[in-house]
């Protein structure tokens, strides 16, 4: 039957994630034997081996592991709609940690928190700002949130912002001493403010791309930092052309403080998600906050 399945399946799960049938035991409070004896049998129905054994650790096999892909978000998925069945019969709280960039907090999360935490009061979140990327899991974060191609292959992934672009600007002085480049490649003869990535260590190489053509420009300059916010205070002293998301500079293009050049090779990009492990419990703080950040992404109205 499908639940015997369903419950058979679960067990394996366990099992894998912990690399330990004494560790899964102790979570799901039954014996080694009996989860040995089904996975055992999960094994035997499917005629597939999906664990390896030896006296002192167990492993998923190569097949165990594509099982093991395709039950996180599944499972995590049930999990979460079980717990926004339970926000039916009591309102959602407890403390959630969370982290972002700053402008992935400032244009995504902090709206959503400050919504969720003035419709739950019972809720308290705490949001550390970081440009790194950070592992929730051994930080201890319930979450975090960064653009869909910079998070871990073994977390779960839920878009909450619209796609984005990068804008490449310099204040109208600057371009009428130094002039404007034409095409990614100019930009080596021109003086650039460069941002460090905190993670790799590196400073951020300028990402192109135009007709599905991809160009990556390595720039030099006086300055770098690794706050986008001052790549713009220096763009606007007529210092430097920076490279930094489009909505950072939109205003003071807007009152002519900044220009804009290489529109063309600024393609849209997927925007933020929200990632976080398959291992955690989801709680109803974490659920509410979820559904909060989806509203917001898909323009619902959310008060």
């Amino acid at each position: 039957m499908l639940t015997d399945e369903l419950a058979d399946l679960a067990v394996f799960l366990a099992v894998a994630e912990a690399r330990s049938f004494t560790r899964a035991a102790a979570r799901l409070g039954r014996s080694q034997s009996a989860l040995s004896q089904t996975v055992r049998r999960l094994e035997e129905r499917l005629q597939l081996p999906l664990l390896t054994r030896t006296t002192r650790s167990v492993a998923p096999t190569s097949i165990g592991e594509q099982l093991l892909e395709a039950l996180r978000p599944a499972f995590c998925g049930i999990e979460e709609r079980l717990a926004v069945l339970g926000e039916m019969r009591e309102r959602p709280a407890g403390g959630l940690r969370l982290t972002a960039g700053r402008h992935a907090a400032e244009t995504v999360l902090w709206p959503a928190v400050l919504r969720l935490t003035e419709r739950y009061p019972d809720i308290q979140v705490e949001v550390s700002l970081s440009s790194a990327l950070v592992d929730i899991v051994s930080e201890q974060f319930d979450a975090g949130v960064r653009l869909g191609e910079q998070i871990a292959k073994d977390m779960i992934a839920a878009r909450i912002g619209p796609d984005l672009r990068m804008a490449v600007v310099a204040a109208p002085a600057y371009f009428e001493r130094y002039g404007k480049p034409e095409a990614p490649h100019d930009l080596t003869g021109f003086r650039c403010g460069n941002i460090r990535l905190p993670t790799a260590g590196g400073v951020y190489i300028w990402e192109f791309e135009k007709a599905g053509r991809p160009l990556n420009v390595h720039v030099n300059g006086p300055v770098t930092v690794d706050d986008m916010d001052l790549l713009v205070t220096a763009a606007l002293h007529g210092e430097v052309m920076i490279m930094v998301m489009e909505d950072m500079v939109t205003p003071f293009m807007a009152q002519g403080r900044l220009e804009r050049v290489l529109d063309d090779w600024c393609a849209p990009f997927a925007g933020y998600h929200l990632y976080y492990s398959s291992r955690r419990h989801a709680s109803s703080a974490f659920v509410a906050l979820l559904e909060e950040l989806r509203r917001g992404y898909r323009g619902i109205n959310v008060r």
